[in-house]
Protein backbone atom coordinates (compact mmCIF):
# COMPACT_ATOMS: atom_id res chain seq x y z
CA UNK A 1 0.00 0.00 0.00
CA UNK A 2 1.65 3.70 -0.89
CA UNK A 3 1.32 5.64 2.35
CA UNK A 4 3.07 8.46 0.61
CA UNK A 5 3.24 10.16 -2.81
CA UNK A 6 5.37 12.33 -3.94
CA UNK A 7 5.29 14.78 -7.07
CA UNK A 8 7.76 16.90 -8.64
CA UNK A 9 6.45 18.90 -11.16
CA UNK A 10 7.79 20.01 -13.39
CA UNK A 11 11.58 18.70 -13.54
CA UNK A 12 13.35 21.85 -13.65
CA UNK A 13 16.99 22.88 -15.95
CA UNK A 14 15.73 20.59 -18.51
CA UNK A 15 14.25 21.59 -22.10
CA UNK A 16 10.23 21.01 -21.96
CA UNK A 17 8.17 20.10 -19.20
CA UNK A 18 7.97 16.47 -17.28
CA UNK A 19 6.88 15.41 -13.93
CA UNK A 20 8.09 12.79 -11.10
CA UNK A 21 5.85 10.62 -9.16
CA UNK A 22 7.26 9.04 -6.39
CA UNK A 23 5.30 6.54 -4.09
CA UNK A 24 6.79 5.17 -0.78
CA UNK A 25 5.08 2.82 1.45
CA UNK A 26 4.27 2.93 5.32
CA UNK A 27 7.75 1.73 6.30
CA UNK A 28 9.36 4.83 4.42
CA UNK A 29 10.78 2.79 1.07
CA UNK A 30 10.20 3.71 -2.37
CA UNK A 31 8.33 1.22 -4.20
CA UNK A 32 7.84 3.30 -7.71
CA UNK A 33 8.89 6.42 -9.24
CA UNK A 34 7.72 7.20 -12.70
CA UNK A 35 8.58 9.51 -14.78
CA UNK A 36 5.99 11.46 -16.88
CA UNK A 37 6.00 13.28 -19.84
CA UNK A 38 2.90 14.98 -19.76
CA UNK A 39 3.44 16.49 -23.29
CA UNK A 40 1.63 15.87 -26.56
CA UNK A 41 3.55 16.47 -29.75
CA UNK A 42 1.38 15.73 -33.04
CA UNK A 43 3.94 17.39 -35.25
CA UNK A 44 3.52 14.09 -37.43
CA UNK A 45 -0.01 14.39 -37.99
CA UNK A 46 -0.02 18.34 -38.90
CA UNK A 47 2.69 17.78 -41.18
CA UNK A 48 0.49 15.60 -43.29
CA UNK A 49 -0.53 17.43 -46.53
CA UNK A 50 2.63 19.47 -46.51
CA UNK A 51 5.07 19.36 -49.60
CA UNK A 52 8.41 17.83 -48.62
CA UNK A 53 10.50 20.48 -49.60
CA UNK A 54 9.14 22.35 -47.04
CA UNK A 55 10.06 19.86 -44.35
CA UNK A 56 13.52 21.19 -43.75
CA UNK A 57 11.81 24.59 -42.81
CA UNK A 58 8.76 23.36 -40.89
CA UNK A 59 10.39 20.73 -38.29
CA UNK A 60 12.96 22.97 -36.89
CA UNK A 61 10.01 24.52 -35.16
CA UNK A 62 9.76 21.27 -32.94
CA UNK A 63 12.26 22.88 -30.98
CA UNK A 64 14.65 26.31 -30.48
CA UNK A 65 17.16 24.17 -28.77
CA UNK A 66 17.89 21.34 -31.15
CA UNK A 67 16.23 23.13 -34.76
CA UNK A 68 19.47 22.51 -36.70
CA UNK A 69 19.40 18.61 -35.66
CA UNK A 70 16.07 18.52 -36.99
CA UNK A 71 16.69 21.15 -40.29
CA UNK A 72 19.32 18.81 -41.10
CA UNK A 73 17.51 15.30 -40.51
CA UNK A 74 15.02 16.29 -42.73
CA UNK A 75 16.74 17.61 -45.31
CA UNK A 76 18.66 14.30 -45.38
CA UNK A 77 15.30 12.61 -46.01
CA UNK A 78 14.49 15.19 -48.38
CA UNK A 79 17.85 14.27 -50.86
CA UNK A 80 16.50 10.44 -50.29
CA UNK A 81 13.30 11.35 -51.33
CA UNK A 82 14.00 12.70 -54.43
CA UNK A 83 17.10 10.76 -54.82
CA UNK A 84 19.15 13.64 -54.80
CA UNK A 85 21.96 13.05 -52.96
CA UNK A 86 23.70 16.31 -51.68
CA UNK A 87 27.39 16.94 -53.47
CA UNK A 88 30.55 17.03 -50.97
CA UNK A 89 30.81 20.50 -50.85
CA UNK A 90 27.35 20.91 -49.48
CA UNK A 91 27.65 17.63 -47.08
CA UNK A 92 30.81 19.49 -45.73
CA UNK A 93 28.95 22.58 -44.68
CA UNK A 94 26.16 20.78 -43.31
CA UNK A 95 28.13 18.94 -41.46
CA UNK A 96 30.22 21.87 -40.29
CA UNK A 97 26.41 23.42 -39.18
CA UNK A 98 26.11 20.45 -37.00
CA UNK A 99 29.70 21.07 -35.46
CA UNK A 100 28.37 24.10 -34.70
CA UNK A 101 25.36 22.63 -33.10
CA UNK A 102 26.34 20.36 -31.23
CA UNK A 103 29.16 22.91 -29.89
CA UNK A 104 26.64 25.49 -28.26
CA UNK A 105 24.13 22.39 -27.12
CA UNK A 106 26.55 20.43 -25.09
CA UNK A 107 28.39 23.27 -23.82
CA UNK A 108 24.97 24.78 -22.80
CA UNK A 109 24.00 21.73 -20.94
CA UNK A 110 27.26 20.99 -19.37
CA UNK A 111 27.84 24.43 -17.90
CA UNK A 112 24.10 26.16 -17.24
CA UNK A 113 22.32 23.20 -17.07
CA UNK A 114 23.99 20.36 -15.27
CA UNK A 115 26.54 22.15 -13.99
CA UNK A 116 25.36 23.99 -11.11
CA UNK A 117 24.94 20.26 -9.61
CA UNK A 118 28.22 19.13 -10.44
CA UNK A 119 29.97 22.45 -9.53
CA UNK A 120 27.74 24.08 -6.60
CA UNK A 121 26.64 20.17 -5.12
CA UNK A 122 22.85 18.77 -4.98
CA UNK A 123 22.25 19.93 -1.80
CA UNK A 124 23.16 23.78 -2.18
CA UNK A 125 20.48 26.27 -2.09
CA UNK A 126 18.28 26.04 -4.83
CA UNK A 127 18.48 30.03 -4.95
CA UNK A 128 21.96 29.43 -5.49
CA UNK A 129 22.10 26.55 -7.62
CA UNK A 130 22.20 27.88 -11.19
CA UNK A 131 23.86 29.68 -13.50
CA UNK A 132 23.67 32.92 -11.45
CA UNK A 133 25.68 31.10 -8.69
CA UNK A 134 28.31 30.32 -11.24
CA UNK A 135 28.54 33.14 -12.29
CA UNK A 136 29.32 34.34 -8.48
CA UNK A 137 31.46 31.20 -8.10
CA UNK A 138 33.64 31.64 -10.87
CA UNK A 139 32.86 34.36 -12.88
CA UNK A 140 36.24 33.80 -15.22
CA UNK A 141 34.43 30.42 -15.94
CA UNK A 142 31.01 31.73 -16.41
CA UNK A 143 31.97 33.78 -19.11
CA UNK A 144 34.27 31.18 -20.98
CA UNK A 145 30.88 29.41 -21.00
CA UNK A 146 29.13 31.75 -22.68
CA UNK A 147 31.66 32.39 -25.01
CA UNK A 148 31.61 28.46 -25.99
CA UNK A 149 27.71 28.82 -26.77
CA UNK A 150 28.02 31.74 -28.49
CA UNK A 151 30.58 30.57 -30.96
CA UNK A 152 28.76 27.49 -31.55
CA UNK A 153 25.95 29.72 -32.36
CA UNK A 154 27.85 31.48 -34.44
CA UNK A 155 29.10 28.79 -36.75
CA UNK A 156 25.16 28.55 -37.19
CA UNK A 157 24.55 32.06 -37.88
CA UNK A 158 27.10 32.33 -40.62
CA UNK A 159 26.33 29.59 -42.74
CA UNK A 160 22.52 29.92 -41.84
CA UNK A 161 21.45 33.63 -41.97
CA UNK A 162 21.21 33.75 -37.79
CA UNK A 163 21.35 31.54 -34.69
CA UNK A 164 17.87 29.41 -34.35
CA UNK A 165 15.75 28.42 -36.98
CA UNK A 166 18.14 28.50 -40.22
CA UNK A 167 17.33 28.62 -43.73
CA UNK A 168 20.36 26.49 -44.82
CA UNK A 169 19.58 23.03 -46.36
CA UNK A 170 17.29 22.24 -49.24
CA UNK A 171 16.49 19.00 -50.70
CA UNK A 172 20.02 17.92 -52.81
CA UNK A 173 22.43 20.57 -50.52
CA UNK A 174 22.34 23.77 -49.27
CA UNK A 175 21.36 27.20 -50.83
CA UNK A 176 24.74 29.46 -50.02
CA UNK A 177 27.90 28.28 -50.63
CA UNK A 178 30.71 29.49 -47.33
CA UNK A 179 32.81 32.85 -48.22
CA UNK A 180 35.80 32.88 -47.51
CA UNK A 181 35.51 35.73 -44.87
CA UNK A 182 33.06 33.57 -43.45
CA UNK A 183 35.51 30.84 -42.87
CA UNK A 184 38.38 32.98 -41.14
CA UNK A 185 36.28 33.96 -38.99
CA UNK A 186 34.84 30.52 -37.59
CA UNK A 187 38.37 29.57 -37.57
CA UNK A 188 39.81 32.16 -35.42
CA UNK A 189 37.41 30.94 -32.73
CA UNK A 190 38.14 27.56 -32.64
CA UNK A 191 41.36 27.54 -30.19
CA UNK A 192 39.54 29.28 -27.37
CA UNK A 193 36.35 27.15 -27.81
CA UNK A 194 39.00 23.88 -27.64
CA UNK A 195 40.72 25.54 -24.66
CA UNK A 196 37.33 26.34 -22.85
CA UNK A 197 36.21 22.26 -23.45
CA UNK A 198 39.51 21.26 -22.44
CA UNK A 199 38.80 23.16 -18.96
CA UNK A 200 35.29 22.06 -18.29
CA UNK A 201 37.22 18.06 -19.15
CA UNK A 202 39.47 18.82 -16.29
CA UNK A 203 36.47 19.58 -14.32
CA UNK A 204 34.76 17.01 -14.19
CA UNK A 205 37.01 14.77 -14.49
CA UNK A 206 38.65 16.41 -10.79
CA UNK A 207 34.53 16.11 -10.08
CA UNK A 208 34.61 12.40 -11.14
CA UNK A 209 37.30 11.52 -8.45
CA UNK A 210 36.01 13.37 -5.44
CA UNK A 211 32.78 11.95 -6.10
CA UNK A 212 33.23 8.06 -6.95
CA UNK A 213 31.21 7.41 -4.23
CA UNK A 214 28.33 8.50 -6.14
CA UNK A 215 28.76 7.72 -9.52
CA UNK A 216 28.68 4.22 -8.51
CA UNK A 217 25.93 4.11 -7.34
CA UNK A 218 23.54 7.04 -9.15
CA UNK A 219 21.71 4.72 -11.80
CA UNK A 220 24.23 2.62 -12.88
CA UNK A 221 22.17 -0.49 -14.78
CA UNK A 222 23.06 -2.56 -18.13
CA UNK A 223 21.39 -1.65 -21.68
CA UNK A 224 22.10 -2.03 -25.05
CA UNK A 225 23.11 1.04 -26.96
CA UNK A 226 23.06 3.02 -30.46
CA UNK A 227 24.55 5.61 -32.42
CA UNK A 228 26.32 6.28 -35.48
CA UNK A 229 29.91 5.16 -36.38
CA UNK A 230 32.07 5.59 -39.47
CA UNK A 231 32.74 2.65 -41.88
CA UNK A 232 35.76 1.62 -39.53
CA UNK A 233 33.79 2.44 -36.37
CA UNK A 234 34.68 5.46 -35.75
CA UNK A 235 32.35 8.55 -33.58
CA UNK A 236 29.99 9.91 -36.34
CA UNK A 237 27.96 12.55 -35.52
CA UNK A 238 26.38 13.58 -39.24
CA UNK A 239 26.71 10.44 -41.41
CA UNK A 240 27.53 6.70 -41.16
CA UNK A 241 25.76 3.26 -39.83
CA UNK A 242 23.75 2.44 -36.88
CA UNK A 243 25.42 0.22 -34.45
CA UNK A 244 23.89 -1.57 -31.89
CA UNK A 245 25.48 -3.02 -28.97
CA UNK A 246 24.37 -5.62 -26.19
CA UNK A 247 25.16 -4.78 -22.38
CA UNK A 248 28.18 -6.36 -22.30
CA UNK A 249 29.53 -4.80 -25.55
CA UNK A 250 28.99 -7.01 -28.58
CA UNK A 251 27.76 -6.29 -31.49
CA UNK A 252 23.86 -6.79 -31.98
CA UNK A 253 23.06 -5.15 -35.23
CA UNK A 254 24.72 -2.90 -37.45
CA UNK A 255 22.68 -1.35 -40.61
CA UNK A 256 21.70 1.06 -42.81
CA UNK A 257 19.21 4.34 -41.17
CA UNK A 258 16.97 3.88 -43.74
CA UNK A 259 16.58 0.56 -42.46
CA UNK A 260 15.23 1.21 -39.00
CA UNK A 261 11.92 0.19 -38.61
CA UNK A 262 13.13 -3.53 -39.06
CA UNK A 263 15.18 -3.54 -35.98
CA UNK A 264 13.01 -1.05 -33.93
CA UNK A 265 9.85 -0.61 -32.47
CA UNK A 266 8.15 1.52 -30.00
CA UNK A 267 6.28 0.11 -26.73
CA UNK A 268 3.50 2.19 -24.79
CA UNK A 269 3.01 2.96 -21.43
CA UNK A 270 -0.47 4.66 -19.92
CA UNK A 271 1.41 7.00 -17.61
CA UNK A 272 3.20 8.74 -20.25
CA UNK A 273 2.69 10.65 -23.64
CA UNK A 274 6.47 9.75 -24.74
CA UNK A 275 7.16 6.32 -26.50
CA UNK A 276 9.49 3.49 -25.31
CA UNK A 277 11.72 2.38 -28.53
CA UNK A 278 13.37 -0.84 -28.29
CA UNK A 279 15.10 -3.72 -30.55
CA UNK A 280 12.96 -5.43 -31.99
CA UNK A 281 14.70 -9.07 -31.90
CA UNK A 282 15.17 -8.78 -28.16
CA UNK A 283 11.45 -7.31 -27.57
CA UNK A 284 10.52 -5.30 -24.38
CA UNK A 285 11.86 -4.73 -22.25
CA UNK A 286 14.65 -6.87 -23.08
CA UNK A 287 15.78 -5.12 -26.07
CA UNK A 288 15.81 -1.04 -24.23
CA UNK A 289 19.10 0.69 -24.78
CA UNK A 290 20.07 4.19 -24.63
CA UNK A 291 21.41 6.84 -26.97
CA UNK A 292 23.44 10.46 -27.04
CA UNK A 293 26.95 10.59 -25.92
CA UNK A 294 27.50 7.28 -23.19
CA UNK A 295 25.40 5.78 -26.01
CA UNK A 296 27.15 6.97 -28.66
CA UNK A 297 31.08 6.73 -27.03
CA UNK A 298 30.23 3.17 -25.91
CA UNK A 299 29.60 2.21 -29.59
CA UNK A 300 32.73 4.18 -31.49
CA UNK A 301 35.82 2.31 -31.20
CA UNK A 302 37.76 5.57 -31.80
CA UNK A 303 37.50 9.46 -32.40
CA UNK A 304 39.23 10.31 -35.98
CA UNK A 305 40.54 13.57 -34.49
CA UNK A 306 43.70 13.66 -31.56
CA UNK A 307 42.95 15.31 -28.58
CA UNK A 308 39.21 13.44 -27.99
CA UNK A 309 40.40 10.04 -29.03
CA UNK A 310 42.78 10.30 -26.29
CA UNK A 311 40.13 11.27 -24.13
CA UNK A 312 38.16 8.61 -25.30
CA UNK A 313 41.05 5.86 -24.45
CA UNK A 314 40.63 7.30 -21.02
CA UNK A 315 36.76 6.90 -21.13
CA UNK A 316 36.94 3.31 -21.84
CA UNK A 317 38.93 2.54 -18.92
CA UNK A 318 36.11 3.76 -16.96
CA UNK A 319 34.56 -0.06 -16.75
CA UNK A 320 37.25 -2.25 -17.84
CA UNK A 321 37.03 -1.69 -21.54
CA UNK A 322 33.16 -2.64 -21.51
CA UNK A 323 30.79 -0.43 -21.97
CA UNK A 324 30.18 2.21 -19.20
CA UNK A 325 26.66 2.14 -17.52
CA UNK A 326 26.88 5.13 -15.21
CA UNK A 327 24.49 7.80 -15.71
CA UNK A 328 26.53 10.70 -14.87
CA UNK A 329 29.36 9.77 -17.09
CA UNK A 330 26.98 11.41 -19.80
CA UNK A 331 28.34 14.77 -18.57
CA UNK A 332 32.45 13.00 -19.19
CA UNK A 333 30.48 12.31 -22.31
CA UNK A 334 29.34 14.82 -23.43
CA UNK A 335 32.44 16.83 -23.21
CA UNK A 336 34.14 14.74 -25.33
CA UNK A 337 31.86 14.80 -28.11
CA UNK A 338 32.10 18.48 -27.69
CA UNK A 339 36.12 18.38 -27.66
CA UNK A 340 35.51 16.30 -30.79
CA UNK A 341 32.83 18.85 -32.74
CA UNK A 342 35.48 21.65 -32.65
CA UNK A 343 38.52 19.64 -34.11
CA UNK A 344 35.74 18.70 -36.62
CA UNK A 345 35.50 22.61 -37.50
CA UNK A 346 39.36 22.69 -38.17
CA UNK A 347 39.40 19.68 -40.10
CA UNK A 348 36.08 20.84 -42.33
CA UNK A 349 37.56 24.57 -42.77
CA UNK A 350 40.81 22.83 -43.75
CA UNK A 351 38.91 21.05 -46.66
CA UNK A 352 39.85 22.75 -50.04
CA UNK A 353 35.99 21.68 -50.94
CA UNK A 354 34.25 23.46 -48.17
CA UNK A 355 34.13 27.02 -50.47
CA UNK A 356 33.49 25.34 -53.60
CA UNK A 357 30.33 26.44 -55.37
CA UNK A 358 29.35 22.80 -56.19
CA UNK A 359 26.36 22.96 -52.99
CA UNK A 360 23.31 21.67 -55.10
CA UNK A 361 21.86 18.59 -56.30
CA UNK A 362 19.24 19.61 -58.74
CA UNK A 363 17.83 16.08 -59.79
CA UNK A 364 14.04 15.52 -58.60
CA UNK A 365 12.40 11.99 -58.47
CA UNK A 366 9.80 11.39 -56.32
CA UNK A 367 10.45 7.86 -54.88
CA UNK A 368 7.55 8.18 -52.54
CA UNK A 369 9.74 7.66 -49.00
CA UNK A 370 12.78 8.89 -47.52
CA UNK A 371 14.56 8.59 -44.61
CA UNK A 372 17.19 11.05 -43.00
CA UNK A 373 19.29 9.95 -40.16
CA UNK A 374 21.61 12.42 -37.81
CA UNK A 375 23.37 11.95 -34.26
CA UNK A 376 21.30 15.07 -32.94
CA UNK A 377 23.17 16.17 -29.17
CA UNK A 378 20.92 13.64 -27.27
CA UNK A 379 21.17 10.82 -29.45
CA UNK A 380 19.88 9.45 -32.76
CA UNK A 381 17.25 10.82 -34.84
CA UNK A 382 15.04 9.41 -37.70
CA UNK A 383 12.76 11.68 -39.92
CA UNK A 384 10.39 9.75 -42.32
CA UNK A 385 8.50 10.71 -45.11
CA UNK A 386 6.19 9.63 -47.57
CA UNK A 387 4.26 11.12 -50.01
CA UNK A 388 2.04 10.78 -53.08
CA UNK A 389 3.61 11.31 -56.55
CA UNK A 390 3.18 15.10 -56.04
CA UNK A 391 5.53 14.89 -53.47
CA UNK A 392 2.66 15.73 -51.11
CA UNK A 393 3.39 14.19 -47.32
CA UNK A 394 1.00 11.47 -46.83
CA UNK A 395 2.83 10.17 -43.55
CA UNK A 396 5.76 11.35 -41.09
CA UNK A 397 7.09 9.14 -38.22
CA UNK A 398 9.78 10.91 -35.86
CA UNK A 399 11.88 9.01 -33.78
CA UNK A 400 13.60 11.98 -31.30
CA UNK A 401 16.74 11.20 -29.33
CA UNK A 402 15.17 11.94 -26.00
CA UNK A 403 12.23 9.12 -27.22
CA UNK A 404 15.02 6.42 -27.37
CA UNK A 405 15.91 7.70 -24.16
CA UNK A 406 12.76 6.99 -22.42
CA UNK A 407 13.02 3.77 -20.70
CA UNK A 408 16.57 4.94 -19.30
CA UNK A 409 15.51 8.05 -17.82
CA UNK A 410 12.41 6.08 -15.86
CA UNK A 411 15.29 3.66 -14.95
CA UNK A 412 17.08 6.43 -13.42
CA UNK A 413 14.26 8.09 -11.82
CA UNK A 414 13.16 4.44 -10.41
CA UNK A 415 16.60 3.60 -9.43
CA UNK A 416 17.79 7.24 -7.88
CA UNK A 417 14.78 7.70 -5.61
CA UNK A 418 15.57 3.92 -4.18
CA UNK A 419 18.97 4.37 -3.85
CA UNK A 420 18.66 8.11 -2.06
CA UNK A 421 15.23 8.44 -0.51
CA UNK A 422 14.11 4.95 1.27
CA UNK A 423 13.93 5.51 4.78
CA UNK A 424 15.27 8.89 4.97
CA UNK A 425 13.34 12.10 5.37
CA UNK A 426 12.66 14.17 2.26
CA UNK A 427 14.77 17.15 1.70
CA UNK A 428 14.96 19.27 -1.32
CA UNK A 429 18.38 18.08 -2.18
CA UNK A 430 17.73 14.92 -1.98
CA UNK A 431 14.72 15.43 -4.98
CA UNK A 432 17.26 17.12 -6.57
CA UNK A 433 19.42 14.35 -7.30
CA UNK A 434 16.22 12.62 -8.72
CA UNK A 435 15.77 15.37 -10.89
CA UNK A 436 19.74 15.07 -11.86
CA UNK A 437 18.90 11.55 -13.12
CA UNK A 438 16.98 13.38 -15.72
CA UNK A 439 19.42 16.17 -16.72
CA UNK A 440 22.11 13.56 -17.23
CA UNK A 441 20.39 12.72 -20.27
CA UNK A 442 19.91 16.20 -21.47
CA UNK A 443 16.00 15.76 -22.62
CA UNK A 444 14.74 17.64 -24.98
CA UNK A 445 10.98 17.24 -24.44
CA UNK A 446 10.59 20.43 -26.69
CA UNK A 447 10.55 18.46 -29.13
CA UNK A 448 7.04 17.60 -28.13
CA UNK A 449 5.49 20.55 -27.53
CA UNK A 450 6.09 24.13 -25.68
CA UNK A 451 5.23 25.12 -21.98
CA UNK A 452 3.76 28.62 -21.87
CA UNK A 453 4.53 30.67 -18.50
CA UNK A 454 5.86 30.02 -15.34
CA UNK A 455 6.98 26.19 -14.79
CA UNK A 456 7.68 26.28 -10.77
CA UNK A 457 8.66 22.98 -9.31
CA UNK A 458 6.13 22.05 -6.78
CA UNK A 459 7.10 19.00 -4.28
CA UNK A 460 3.45 17.47 -2.36
CA UNK A 461 3.21 15.06 0.74
CA UNK A 462 0.44 12.94 0.92
CA UNK A 463 -1.15 11.02 3.77
CA UNK A 464 -2.56 6.99 3.25
CA UNK A 465 -5.67 8.86 3.31
CA UNK A 466 -4.49 11.21 -0.09
CA UNK A 467 -5.14 14.49 2.08
CA UNK A 468 -1.87 16.73 1.30
CA UNK A 469 0.25 17.45 4.58
CA UNK A 470 2.57 19.43 3.42
CA UNK A 471 3.52 21.94 0.50
CA UNK A 472 6.79 22.92 -1.17
CA UNK A 473 7.35 25.17 -4.07
CA UNK A 474 9.95 26.74 -5.73
CA UNK A 475 9.48 28.97 -8.43
CA UNK A 476 10.86 28.38 -12.02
Amino acid sequence: MVAQKITIEPVTRIEGHAKVTIHIDDDGRVERAYLHINEFRGFEKFCEGRMYFEMPVITPRICGICPVSHHLASAKACDDLVGAPAPRPAQLLRELMHMGQVIQSHGMHFFELAGPDLLLGFDADPAQRNVIGLLQANPELAVKAVQLRKYGQEIIRILGGRRIHPNFAVPGGVNRALKPEGRDAILAGVDAAISTIQEGIAIVKAWAEQNKEDIDRFAVFPSGYLGLVTEDGGLELYDGDCRLIAADGHQLERFDGHDYLDYIAEHVEDWTYLKFPYYKKMGWPAGVYRVGPLGRLNVAKKCDTPLANEELKTFKTLNDGKPVENTLYYHYARLIETLFAAERVKVLLDDPDILSQDILNTHCEIKGEGVGVIEAPRGTLFHHYWTNEDGQLTRVNLIVATGHNNWAMSKAVDSVAKTYLSGKPITEGLLNRVEAAIRAYDPCLSCSTHAIGQMPIIVKIVDPQGKVTQTLRRDG
